[in-house]
């Protein structure tokens, strides 16, 4: 799958690094989300647990070309979000 991120107008480098991501979690997650739902204004809300165990809330929106996304932004998934995921999940998992 190709990958574009949203580039910080003020560092030049992709969004994601503000929130201390990389490139590989967020395509990690995207690879194989553990859920993967419709967000605000076409986006999609895509989170997972990395192979190094950080939970990651990925939001991104899917490119015209095929096989293909534009990642806005994404950070770690803390506190009641987090526990609110895992309860989906095992849940899910009945």
């Amino acid at each position: 799958m190709k990958t574009r991120y949203y580039i910080d107008p003020e560092t030049d480098l992709p969004h994601i690094y503000r929130h201390d991501v990389s490139e590989n979690e967020v395509e990690e997650i995207l690879a194989r989300p553990g859920e993967d739902r419709l967000g605000e204004e076409g986006s999609r809300v895509a989170i997972g647990r990395t192979s190094g165990g950080k939970y990651l809330r990925v939001i991104y929106v899917p490119d015209p070309e095929p096989d293909s996304v534009f990642v806005i932004t994404a950070f770690e998934l803390r506190g009641k979000p987090l526990t609110a995921y895992r309860r989906r999940r095992r849940r899910k998992s009945r």
